[in-house]
C-alpha cells in the first residue's frame, strides 16, 4: 500500500471526527451514515461474456448520536481512532487483538468480538475502504496455491522474493493476507478454484497442475478476501479464465461460488474488487449427479430455504435463467452431492475423467 493511500484514508477519519466535533461544540447531534450492507441494497451489473459483478445501491443507515447509541457511536470513534494510530505507525492489528484492544475503552469495550467485527465493517464501509486499508487484518489464512506459477514477493527487507509454486511437494504456497503487492509469471492456461482441502491435495497428488498446464487453488470453504482478490489480480494479470469446482449444494452454489464469482450482499461496497467476475462454474452440477450416476445426500431445510431464497431474492440468480434452471432441477432431485462422491467410481476417476470430459465443453458452464 503506498504512503497518498495511507494518507487518505487518515484524511477520511480526520474529517469525519472534525465534523462530529464542530457539531457537538455547536449543541447538534452528530450522525454517522454507512451504506446497508446485504442483498437487499445491491444489484446485479453483468459485463461482457456473462461477468459482472454486486454493486451497492443508495441505501443508508444513519446513526444519530443520542441516549440509546452513544455506546455504538463511541465504539465507532474508537475504532477510527484506532486504525488512524495504526496507520500512522506502520503497524497493523488481527480483527482479534481489535476486540482485546478494546478492553481499555471502559464503557465503550466490545462484550463480543462479533461486536467489534461489525463496528469495523460499519467503518470500512462508511469510508469506502478495505479492512487492510485500516490496518485491520483477518486471523484466518487466504487459502494456497500449487501449479504453473511463480509469486514476486518482497521479505521483510523489501528484497524480492521468487516464490515457485511447483516447488512445494505435497504441501502448497499460502495466500498472505495482503496480496496488493505481489506480481505473477506464469504461463498457465486457466486457474481451477476448487472449495474443499480434500479435492485439492487429491489433483496435487495427482500432478494435476502438470498435466494441464494450470493454477490450482484451494479456497478452503467460503474464500477469504484475499483468496478473492488474489485469484481477481493473477486472471487479470495472466489473462486466464477461472473455473469454479464445488460441491453441488445450495451453500457451494451461492456462499461459495456466487461469492467468488460476483461478491457479497455484506461487502458490496468493495465487491467490484473483490470478486473474479470471469469465473465460470464448473462443477458439480445437479446434472452431473445424473450423468455420472453420482451418490447423494437429501437435501435438508437449509438447503431447500437456501435455494428458494435464492430463486427469490438474489439479484444474481434471477438474472441467469440456467442458473434457476439448475437450482429447480436441483430441488425436484431432492438431492446435494459432494465433490468426493466421484471417489465411487475409482479415486483416479475425478482426474482422469470428469475434469476432462467438463473442459471439453467450457461453453457449456454454468455462468
Amino acid at each position: 500500500m503506498t504512503k497518498s493511500r495511507d494518507a487518505s484514508v487518515v484524511d477520511k477519519i480526520k474529517e469525519t471526527a472534525g465534523t462530529i466535533h464542530q457539531k457537538i461544540l455547536k449543541s447538534q447531534k452528530p450522525s454517522m451514515s454507512t451504506p446497508i450492507r446485504a442483498l437487499s441494497n445491491v444489484k446485479y451489473v453483468p459485463l461482457k461474456d456473462g461477468a459482472g459483478h454486486f454493486r451497492i445501491l443508495g441505501k443508508n443507515k444513519v446513526r444519530t448520536l443520542t441516549v440509546s447509541t452513544v455506546k455504538t457511536f463511541a465504539q465507532s470513534l474508537k475504532m477510527m481512532a484506532l486504525s488512524k494510530v495504526l496507520i500512522e505507525t506502520d503497524d497493523m492489528a488481527t480483527k482479534r487483538e481489535a476486540y482485546y484492544i478494546s478492553k481499555n475503552w471502559g464503557k465503550a469495550g466490545f462484550d463480543e468480538q462479533t461486536e467489534s467485527d461489525t463496528v469495523m465493517d460499519d467503518v470500512e464501509a462508511m469510508f469506502g475502504v478495505n479492512r487492510e486499508q485500516l490496518k485491520f487484518i483477518p486471523e484466518e489464512k487466504g487459502g494456497e496455491i500449487a501449479g504453473k506459477l511463480i509469486v514476486i514477493d518482497k521479505d521483510a527487507e523489501g528484497k524480492k522474493l521468487r516464490i515457485d509454486c511447483t516447488k512445494f511437494g505435497s504441501g502448497a504456497y499460502s495466500i498472505p493476507i495482503d496480496v496488493e503487492g505481489l506480481d505473477f509469471h506464469s504461463d498457465a492456461k486457466y486457474i481451477l478454484a476448487i472449495e474443499t482441502a480434500g479435492m485439492f491435495q487429491r489433483l496435487v497428488k495427482y500432478n494435476y497442475w502438470e498435466k494441464n498446464s494450470c493454477i490450482l487453488v484451494s479456497m478452503g470453504g467460503v474464500p477469504t478476501r484475499a483468496c478473492r482478490r488474489f485469484i481477481r489480480r493473477l486472471s487479470d494479470k495472466l489473462d486466464i479464465p477461472v473455473y469454479a469446482f464445488v460441491d453441488g449444494d445450495p451453500y457451494g452454489y451461492f456462499n461459495i461460488y456466487r461469492t467468488l464469482k460476483v461478491g457479497s450482499g455484506n461487502a458490496a461496497h468493495l465487491n467490484e474488487y473483490f470478486c473474479v467476475p470471469r469465473a465460470k462454474f464448473l462443477g458439480v452440477t445437479p446434472q452431473d449427479i445424473i450423468d455420472y450416476k453420482l451418490p447423494t445426500h437429501p437435501l435438508k431445510d437449509v438447503d431447500i430455504k437456501r435455494a428458494k431464497d435464492a430463486l427469490k431474492n438474489d439479484p444474481f440468480v434471477k438474472h441467469h435463467k440456467l442458473w434457476q434452471e439448475s437450482i429447480n432441477q436441483m430441488l425436484n432431485l431432492g438431492a446435494r452431492v459432494e465433490q468426493q462422491a466421484f471417489a465411487k467410481h475409482g479415486l483416479d476417476f475425478v482426474v482422469n475423467e470428469y475434469l476432462p470430459q467438463k473442459l471439453k465443453r467450457v461453453d457449456k458452464f454454468l455462468p
